[in-house]
């Protein structure tokens, strides 16, 4: 065994030591938020990151890396599934017998041998971050809203060093611990480009004329987008009023769109399409959600399905903060697209919602884990009450 431990590590005096990144590749904001912690942190602090798809990482950090690991939930057809053997509440996506997962897993966990990190973000995986806690590797863990009290994500939070909370405190859930919220870093704004070109200039890119009016759709990416016949209500509800869908809209046979809805798919400039709108209506990925508070609009919130209903508890602590109001579905005619248009404006609170960002929320998170890396490698002057000698 002593021969075994003295070949791996990292020697004395060779720097900061590492930090790992687990990055999920479902949707855009795990990677945006990836990126501009990386690009944070101090140039002198390594840092590998674990994805499934490299190359949504863009990353300027001049000591980063990426590796490639398998997906930990897509099957490639060599799996002998074995699903007949219950899940243990501990664990979420854990099918037995995927190869990519045992590959996936074998990596991080070598990793862990050779780099001797200060620590692995988890963004997202409860069991990566378990992973780590069983190979004796503290791990930050990214908190999402949602339904999370099951087992599987109580034991990654419970065993973090840290929590990053990519939103205001005043959007917290009622149900994170004192507990949780003393380990946890907020950073509004975390991850989304929030700087906004002139509005004046923004129109006249995007051919909008500076009376007009216009309502934006903003629909993110990590689902099968809003539906397109709600969508034609709302442009019918306002015939003089030009509506600009962006993003993963899903279309609809039977939806009749009228002449002021336009569907401009994925595009590259949502600030300039910001900086343009009167209004939006968007679901309440995390990137969205930043992007338009840091605009200051009225918006209508609707939440698309996701895991643990997290987009649902987003819309709800959104609306309770009086930030956003909250829609359980798209209105369904044309008088409740009015009533809901006439309440949004109604109940708008600019000043509020751009005190909800952060301009320097990656600055801020990446000092607060470099100042937790510091303490973890900080040996105990002496052991904790009840700790064990």
């Amino acid at each position: 065994m002593k021969d075994f431990v003295a070949s791996f590590g990292r020697g004395p005096d060779t720097g900061p030591r590492p930090i790992g990144y687990f990055l999920h590749h479902q949707g855009r904001g795990h990677a945006e938020r990836c990126a501009a912690i990386v690009d944070a942190l101090p140039a002198d602090r390594p840092v590998t990151i674990f994805c499934a798809r490299p190359e949504l990482v863009r990353t300027a950090h001049p000591a980063a890396e990426v590796i490639r690991i398998p997906s930990l939930f897509e099957p490639t057809g060599q799996e002998r599934a074995a699903d007949w053997i219950p899940t243990p509440e501990t664990l979420h996506c854990a099918p037995l017998g995927w190869p990519g997962i045992r590959e996936a897993m074998g990596r991080i966990a070598g990793w862990f041998v050779t780099a001797d990190p200060a620590l692995i973000v988890c963004d997202v995986s409860a069991e990566v971050a378990q992973l780590a806690r069983i190979c004796s590797v503290p791990h930050v863990k990214v908190l999402q809203h949602g339904d999370r009290t099951d087992a599987g994500h109580r034991a990654a939070y419970d065993g973090a060093a840290g929590l990053i909370v990519p939103c205001d405190v005043r959007l917290a859930q009622e149900d994170w611990t004192p507990e949780m919220r003393a380990k946890a870093v907020f950073a509004g704004g975390l991850g989304a480009d929030t700087a906004l070109p002139d509005r004046a200039e923004a129109r006249a890119r995007l051919g909008i004329g500076a009376g007009e009016e216009v309502v934006l759709v903003l629909s993110g990416g990590g689902g099968s987008g809003l539906s397109a016949a709600p969508l034609a209500l709302g442009a019918r509800a306002t015939p003089r009023t030009r509506w600009i869908t962006v993003g993963q809209v899903a279309r609809d046979w039977h939806a009749t769109e009228p002449a002021n809805l336009t569907h401009k798919g994925w595009v590259d400039d949502i600030p300039a399409h910001l900086a343009a709108a009167d209004l939006v209506v968007a679901s309440t990925g995390n990137t969205t959600c930043q992007q338009i508070l840091a605009a200051g609009l009225p918006w209508i919130a609707v939440p698309e399905w996701r895991y643990f209903d997290e987009q649902i508890a987003k819309a709800k602590a959104l609306d309770a903060a009086g930030v956003a109001m909250h829609l359980g579905s798209m209105p369904a005619s044309i008088p409740a697209w009015e009533a809901a248009i006439a309440r949004v404006r109604r109940d708008h609170d600019p000043d509020l919602q751009r005190d909800m960002v952060r301009p320097d929320a990656a600055a801020h998170v990446a000092r607060w884990l470099d100042a937790l890396c510091q303490r973890l490698d900080t040996p105990l002057s002496q052991p904790a009450a009840g700790a064990l000698p």
